[in-house]
């Protein structure tokens, strides 16, 4: 099988390998198959067919063909692009075609120039090599680290990779590392070639550094080969060549070069001390070939002129001597007779010679790990090299041979040394003078103890069970006759306690019972002996202090660092007890003798008993202000009388002459360290004021213009006053008193009292407001820039200080701004908000947003997105700005660069505000709707130099971020730790979808073919299993708010398309068809029609449910109980007396734990109820999400789907099922039922409404044809469900008015409510019912199938242009009744300030004139009465509208307001006089429901505004009187008058109409007086029946039937009669909806809600 792609290889090592939870079963065979594909690959790795004579002739053709594709036609440009990938990177000709087909498919290559061209396919077949070298690595380091994967899957990979080596792998590597360095096609490349390519960003890397990359890549798997399988004779020596290569051409500026070359050199020191130490008899070892031993022990002895070369070969020899020696005792050992090889130990000797000759141990240390290469490669690479080091050290110290040499060069060390050591500063020189040279300038034994130190201060949990290093420290430690083997000692013992375990040990190793004359007593002692002498000499006649000798303080400060980490890393409880007194460790720190880095010593040991305890800080404290030197505050303008030895005098006078600040930086750092313990902020930091004067003026102030002897010092310092900045803007907020209160005393006064009340916080903010000192060197600090910081980083061991800075930099700005405003306000114009200081300069805004793309600490990164989230809310022309100063481009590639490496990346955050990806993501969303062009326009690529709305989205072109979230969205990757993401990136395109600008270019990019994006994800996330609660309720929370967000793209989607256009039609029927199920191709060759009287399935039985249902399944679900609250679960606990006792009492160490573990419950309650909480949101999220999609497909593409009867009838039951599930909460069958009556609506409809709309005396053979109609079981079931829902006992009075809204006959709910008892003759009924339906309708069908079939054939010929109007403008309507209806009495009125009744006047949708007869058989009269219907149709919706605006006029508070109101509605009803007129003189006795219902709008309209009106020349009041008439000469005795929550309803029987006659006063007082009774009566009985159903649920059977015999009296009445008023819901109003039974029983009747 051909080998995987080299993408897809990686995709599946990394699922399996990288993941955080364990692979599936799945996921390991997949890998398993992957590595068995890929084993050619690795055999051949990096080796591709080179150039051919007849693929290059073929290729000049310009016509190629590929494996798997048609023939390639290629033009000019490709072809000369394809000869220069072939002779510029050594690749087959039909290979260079290959890639730029893929280059093409991955960027879209059209319209490039050819170098881009060129540039892009180099730089595509370039990533192809490292997911290919990087499958390799991630293979190798799960084998060799343990990552707690599977056992049986390690060896599996392990024997494959063996396997991989015996067949010339690791030869292959080894020759790769050599030759790829080379100038040459296959290397580097030649110097004419081009030397960039561009990477997947889009953005230059210069060739030579990729390759670079990729060696380091390739040394890394070297290392970790020898760990899998020893290397063979010729590969050691094959590697050293490659070693000493590498070393004479390395250069300590370029990182990656050094690092290449540490991994070749663990690879030999991984392979010997791996071979010394391994006990299988199996292999022999590389010794055991003595021809090998010889020639490899001449290469290692050899001199060399190049004293980097020696360095490295020192190193090499020392593992090369612990393999002979182990080898060596193993051969003795199982020899019966000792015969050891003189030859054998004659070399060892001779290595040790070398060894300390050259001092291998020096160069280990201070040239390869303390290097800033060594600290900045990969982190499992440096843990497996610290190891390794450690195992040879372990096997150096340890053995007999060895400890003979070490004892001989201890020996050498304290005879050659004097006593006294030079001077500090003369050190430092040498040490500088002997890092040029390159000679060692310190004996072999300290740095041997320095070598182990390091080692240990690295990996200090490899101290722990380490005997043999103990016997070494315990053996190094004793008899110390000068400075330096002493000072080395104790460095090393302080690395030793850099672990709980080490600390312990070390500190009963100084306790006085192993060594005579190194303890604490020491270290104490002669910290009072030269404090006496001090207090004697200043009490004497000279006053002359005494030097301090430098060898005494050097032992001193090494004393003291030790004291350092004991307490730093003791065990809590234990390190209490250690020192009681620390009060000798103060009492230097006042005299000018003793030398700043002893006083800097004492004070960073005096730091580390701060956090010990309460007691110990308060002690401190107490001993600083005793000791320590003060801090002087002057105010401006004045000066001291006399000089003073303070702490300013000590940083001017004394440190900056020796370039050298360790007492400065201390101090800073013991005072953070106290300050940060401080509980007591009432002062808002007053106290402190003088220590902050003196950091902002005296040491932050002049930080740039000081000389720093050690550039660590300087950004040492940097990070003290930084932190100090911090602590001050953390721990003191700013109240507005205290802004006044600094305002009024604002003016210039110098006396210290003025000092003293002023707030460090408002000084430190007031300074960056004003571009003052420390606004100007944090900013300097940040113009370092972050091109030079990753150098710094990179290359000096100064730059991860530098990196620290950077860091708190940015934080502070951040603080800053978030205080900024409210001291504006008050402070202008001295003061202005920090970015308009910022926008002074904009090379600083640049400074400041660029930081996005330092990659080494995602900290900085994270500061650098909140403050382009905070100067994106406040500059408005940032994006201009930025495109002024051409840095755009490249800020769009980082944050997509950022975004990608956040999505691909394995680790898992717990805190979400420490994900970039959830940041950047945010920023986007929160800029959409900011004025255009915003920042989310220019990170996603819109045209930002012209109209937003117009821009055409190329994502494949352009690398941003829209590229990277549509990639992952597409594929939805490591669902677990990238979960958030993905529901904030669907979340960013709804709002997208959604804003006005952006609305057109996203939904035309997310509506084509390549992408489908409103309906590619219904399968694979929607219908998806929710993961368990009680697994990852996390991951269940954002799953559902992905699913919510989808729908509602969907509704979005559904709701704005325009189905004229291909693109969006096809979009619409994607969604339907994978939403709903199947749709119709083309919405004119939808079919309408359906066999009459065939009763619609309603069985359960097996059928394709849609994927809404399964949505709706998903999210029905029951979430936790949250019922219990806080204070029940305090009392539960008894917290409260608990706490109020411990205020009061002392409680016992019992108590205490008890009452920590209430605290522990409480938490845990609090943070599961919180998730609880989440999950109901999120589920109602999803819910509500559900609905709109569901309303908007009814209301608006109902005519896009097929058997559209069957599919409403399954989602209101289903809703209606939900809705009286024990699931289902009051929210949630709130919203249920909003889809229920949006169902019913629609329903009604299909069941009655036909293209002649109300007037049913032109029905024709084709609208009876087309007639549905529901089974009486299948309205039973929905009637059923439907009494469920209200009956059940979770449930509200809202919910219960909304579903009783539906006018219900007494008779059929008599029916449900006696069913049980008469089940049985009622199923006979009802099954003899429909059987007899159904022959009479296959009877009917039979009759007319012959007349109706022309009828048919012709099919209806809808205009498609005049429907999309329609639709266009109900919704519309609808939108607009909803506003009103929402919002009420201010929705109106907005309505009406906007102008919407004179744009209802100016439209010609109520302009329409009443044709006579709709019987003709001419097509074109048939479409123009469906016309005039649709536009009768919208009669309704319009009156309600005004009827709306009606409401107003009662309600205005100013008489002008109310007459501009009725002025207003007056002036529309005479615009469409024709109209009022029409439905006035409309024939009440035999009219409909819509009839009657525009009536009861028209009457209610002008009995509101048109007695305003004094000219009746619109005939209104006569219509009205004939209205009146008609009424008074009908049977008042049939009259029926009864009231509800909602209506008053008039039935009138059926009268002949009476010519018109004005009414008479006798007429109109006759009526006045028969409502009058009819009304009492109505109440009367009202009033009876509401005291008989106060709980219906209580009633018992009988009286709830007499209940129904009250209201049985209504059956008689037709709903056609009635005269209703419009109950205006909470979205769009449709009329009153009918469903009817075959028997005309009056089932289902209520108004309905859509989207």
């Amino acid at each position: 099988m051909a080998p995987p792609p080299p993408r897809e290889l990686l995709a599946v090592v990394e699922a399996a390998l990288l993941s955080p939870a364990p692979p599936s079963p799945a996921q390991r065979v997949e890998l398993l198959h992957a590595l068995r594909d890929a084993a050619p690959a690795f055999r051949a790795l990096l080796s591709y067919p080179g150039p051919k004579a007849s693929d290059r002739t073929q290729v000049e053709a310009k016509e190629v063909r590929l494996p798997d594709m048609p023939p390639i036609t290629l033009d000019d440009t490709d072809v000369q692009t394809a000869l220069k990938l072939s002779d510029e990177l050594n690749l087959n000709e039909i290979e260079c075609v290959r890639l730029l087909v893929s280059a093409n498919r991955e960027w879209v290559l059209y319209g490039r120039e050819p170098l881009e061209i060129y540039r892009l396919a180099a730089g595509l077949w370039y990533m192809e090599r490292r997911d290919l070298i990087t499958s390799l690595y991630i293979l190798l380091r799960s084998v060799v680290l343990d990552q707690g994967l599977d056992a049986d899957l390690m060896y599996e990979i392990q024997s494959q990779m063996e396997a991989l080596f015996s067949v010339g792998l690791r030869q292959r590597i080894i020759t790769l590392v050599k030759e790829l360095n080379r100038e040459e096609p296959s290397g580097i490349g030649r110097p004419s070639s081009e030397s960039y390519v561009l990477d997947f960003r889009g953005a230059f890397v210069e060739r030579r550094a990729i390759v670079s990359r990729e060696r380091l890549s390739l040394s890394h798997c070297l290392a970790l080969s020898a760990l899998i399988k020893l290397m063979g004779p010729k590969e050691v020596k094959d590697t050293f060549s490659i070693l000493k290569d590498c070393a004479a051409e390395v250069n300590e500026n370029t990182s990656v070069e050094l690092q290449i070359t540490y991994g070749v050199l663990f690879s030999l020191v991984v392979t010997f001390v791996s071979d010394a130490l391994s006990t299988s008899h199996e292999k022999a070892s590389l010794p055991s070939d003595s021809s090998f031993r010889r020639e490899f022990h001449e290469l290692v002895t050899r001199t060399c002129n190049n004293t980097t070369v020696e360095g490295f070969v020192g190193i090499v020899c020392l593992a090369w001597t612990v393999l002979l020696m182990l080898t060596q005792d193993q051969n003795s050992a199982r020899d019966s007779i000792i015969n050891a090889s003189s030859g054998v130990l004659a070399d060892i000797w001779s290595c040790l010679d070398i060894i300390c000759r050259l001092n291998a141990f020096e160069f280990l240390r201070e040239r390869v790990m303390q290097t800033a290469a060594y600290q900045n490669d990969d982190d499992d690479i440096v843990y497996m090299y610290t190891g390794y080091a450690h195992k040879l050290m372990m096997c150096f110290l340890s053995h007999p041979t060895c400890r003979d040499k070490i004892k001989e060069i201890k020996e050498k060390a304290m005879n050659a040394l004097s006593p006294y050591a030079l001077p500090r500063d003369h050190i430092e020189d040498l040490n500088i003078s002997g890092e040029q040279t390159g000679q060692p300038t310190k004996q072999p034994f300290v740095s041997l103890l320095e070598l182990v130190g390091e080692i240990y201060q690295k990996e200090p949990e490899l101290v722990h069970g380490n005997e043999e290093l103990w016997t070494f420290v315990v053996y190094a430690g004793e008899d110390h006759t000068n400075t330096q083997t002493l000072v080395a000692f104790l460095g090393l013992l302080s690395t030793l306690a850099s672990s709980e375990v080490g600390a312990a040990k070390v500190y009963e190793l100084l306790q006085g019972k192993v060594y005579r004359s190194v303890g604490w007593n020491t270290l104490f002692d002669c910290l009072s002996i030269y404090e006496e002498k001090f207090k004697k000499s200043l009490q004497s006649a000279t006053s002359m202090l005494p030097d301090f000798p430098e060898g005494d303080a050097q032992a001193l400060v090494a004393y003291l660092a030790v004291l350092q980490k004991v307490v730093e890393n003791g065990n809590p409880s234990e390190r209490r007890k250690w020192f009681p007194d620390i009060e000798p460790l103060f009492k230097l720190l006042s005299y000018e003798n003793v030398p700043p880095y002893l006083k800097g010593a004492l004070r960073n040991s005096i730091t580390a008993f701060v956090k010990v305890s309460p007691q110990l800080k308060d002690a401190v404290w107490s001993y600083l202000e005793q000791y320590d030197l003060p801090v002087v505050t002057v105010s401006p303008g004045q000066h001291t009388a006399t000089q003073v030895y303070d702490m300013r005098f000590e940083l001017n006078e004394v440190e900056t002459r020796r370039e050298s600040y360790p007492s400065t930086i201390s101090f800073l750092n013991l005072v953070n360290a106290l300050i940060a313990e401080e509980r007591n902020i009432s002062d808002k930091g007053r106290r402190f004021m003088g220590i902050f004067k003196f950091v902002y003026e005296d040491v932050f102030g002049p930080f740039p213009q000081r000389a720093y002897g050690d550039p660590r010092e300087k950004w040492e310092l940097a990070l003290a006053c930084l932190e100090h900045f911090c602590l001050v803007l953390r721990m003191y907020d700013i109240k507005d008193d205290d802004i006044y209160a600094a305002f009024s005393t604002s003016g210039p006064s110098t006396s210290n009292a003025s000092i003293e009340k002023q707030l460090p916080v408002l000084e430190l903010v007031k300074d960056f407001m004003c571009g003052k000192v420390a606004f100007r060197n944090i900013m300097n600090i940040v113009l370092v820039g972050v091109d030079t910081l990753i150098n710094e980083r990179t290359t000096q061991t100064y730059g991860i200080l530098l990196e620290k800075t950077v860091h708190l930099s940015l934080e502070i700005f951040i603080l800053v701004m978030e205080r900024d405003l409210v001291l504006a306000d008050v402070f202008r114009p001295l003061y202005q908000p920090l970015d308009v200081v910022l926008s002074q300069n904009h090379r600083q805004i640049i400074a400041l947003l660029e930081f996005v793309r330092y990659d080494y600490l995602p900290e900085i990164q994270q500061c650098s997105i909140k403050i382009m989230g905070i100067l994106s809310s406040r500059i408005v022309g940032l994006v201009q700005l930025l495109l002024k100063d051409n840095v755009s481009k490249s800020l769009i590639e980082d944050y997509a660069a950022c975004l990608e490496y956040r999505f691909d990346d394995f680790q898992v955050i717990e805190n979400t505000k420490d994900d970039v990806g959830v940041l950047i993501l945010q920023l986007l969303i929160d800029n959409i709707c900011r004025p255009a062009p915003n920042i989310t326009h220019l990170l996603l690529r819109f045209d930002v130099n012209g109209p937003i709305e117009r821009t055409v989205l190329k994502p494949k072109s352009h690398y941003s971020c829209l590229k990277i979230i549509l990639d992952n969205l597409e594929k939805v990757a490591k669902p677990d730790i990238n979960a958030l993401l993905h529901e904030f990136s669907f979340q960013l395109l709804y709002e997208l979808c959604l804003d006005p600008l952006t609305c057109g270019p996203v939904m035309d990019l997310l509506s084509t073919t390549k992408y489908q994006f409103f309906s590619k994800h219904v399968e694979t996330i929607g219908v998806s299993p929710l993961p368990k609660r009680n697994i990852n309720q996390a991951l269940r929370i954002s799953t559902l708010h992905q699913r919510a967000w989808l729908l509602k793209m969907l509704a979005l989607a559904l709701h704005v398309s325009n189905i004229s256009s291909s693109v969006y039609r096809e979009a619409v029927l994607a969604i339907l068809n994978d939403t709903f199920g199947h749709c119709t191709e083309n919405m004119k060759n939808a079919s309408m029609f359906q066999s009459p009287g065939t009763p619609i399935n309603t069985s359960n039985g097996p059928m394709n449910r849609n994927k809404v249902l399964e949505l709706l399944e998903v999210v029905q679900f029951r979430c936790p109980d949250t019922s219990m609250k806080y204070p029940q679960l305090l009392s539960n606990l008894r917290v409260e007396s608990k706490m109020s006792q411990e205020l009061h009492t002392q409680l016992s160490e019992s108590e205490k734990g008890e009452l920590k573990e209430s605290f522990h419950h409480m938490l845990k309650w609090a943070w599961r109820y919180n998730k609880n909480l989440e999950e109901q949101a999120a589920q109602l999220h999803m819910l509500t999400s559900w609905s709109q999609t569901v309303e908007v497909a009814v209301s608006r593409r109902m005519s896009l789907l097929e058997d559209r009867s069957q599919l409403l009838f399954e989602l209101l039951d289903a809703s209606l099922g939900a809705t009286s599930s024990p699931d289902c909460s009051v929210k949630m069958a709130y919203i249920l039922t909003n889809v229920a009556l949006t169902c019913m609506a629609k329903l009604r409809d299909e069941r009655f409404v036909c293209p002649t709309g109300a007037d049913f005396d032109a029905v024709t053979c084709l609208d009876i044809i087309s007639a549905k109609q529901l089974s009486n079981a299948a309205c039973n079931s929905l009637l059923f469900k439907l009494i469920m829902a209200i009956t059940r006992n979770e449930s509200s009075e809202t919910l219960r008015r909304r579903i009783l809204d539906s006018d219900v006959p007494p008779s059929v709910i008599r029916f449900l409510l006696l069913e049980e008892q008469e089940g049985d003759d009622d199923e006979l009924t009802l099954q003899k019912v429909l059987k007899e339906q159904s022959e009479l309708a296959r009877a009917n069908f039979a009759i007319i199938r012959k007349e109706a079939q022309a009828v048919i054939d012709l099919d209806m010929s809808f205009s498609s242009e005049f429907s999309q109007r329609f639709c266009t403008a109900d919704a519309q309507f609808s939108l607009l009744l909803r506003i009103s209806h929402h919002y009420g009495k201010y929705g109106s009125q907005i309505l009406l300030s906007m102008g919407a009744l004179q744009n209802l006047s100016s439209c010609n949708l109520l302009g329409y004139q009443k044709k006579g007869s709709s019987r003709l058989n001419s097509n074109v009269v048939k479409e123009r009465a469906v016309e005039i219907d649709k536009k009768r149709s919208l009669t309704a919706p319009v009156l309600r509208i005004v009827t709306s605006f009606t409401s107003l006029v009662d309600s205005a508070d100013f008489l002008e307001v109310k007459n501009k109101i009725v002025r207003e509605i007056v002036d529309f009803a005479k615009q469409n006089q024709s109209i009022f007129n029409s439905i006035l003189r409309e024939n009440i006795s035999g009219a409909n429901a819509f009839t009657l219902e525009r009536l009861n709008m028209v009457v209610s309209i002008l009995s509101k505004v048109w007695a305003y009106e004094e000219n009746d020349e619109c005939s209104y009041v006569q219509d009205l009187f004939s209205m009146m008439h008609s009424l008074f000469s009908l049977d008042f005795g049939s009259l029926n008058l009864i009231q509800s929550p909602n209506m008053i309803e008039i039935s009138v029987g059926d009268n002949s109409e009476h010519g018109q006659q004005q009414p008479t006063l006798q007429m109109v007082s006759d009526l006045l007086n028969s409502v009058t009774l009819a009304l009492e009566r109505v109440g009367e009985e009202k009033y009876l029946l509401l005291n008989k159903v106060r709980d219906l649920n209580e009633l018992s059977r009988k009286e709830v039937d007499e209940i129904i015999k009250v209201r049985m009296k209504q059956d008689c009445i037709s709903p056609n009669d009635n005269i209703r008023k419009s109950c205006i819901m909470q979205k769009y109003t449709y009329p009153a909806i009918f469903l009817r039974t075959s028997v005309g029983i009056n089932v289902i009747h209520s108004s309905s809600t859509a989207f």
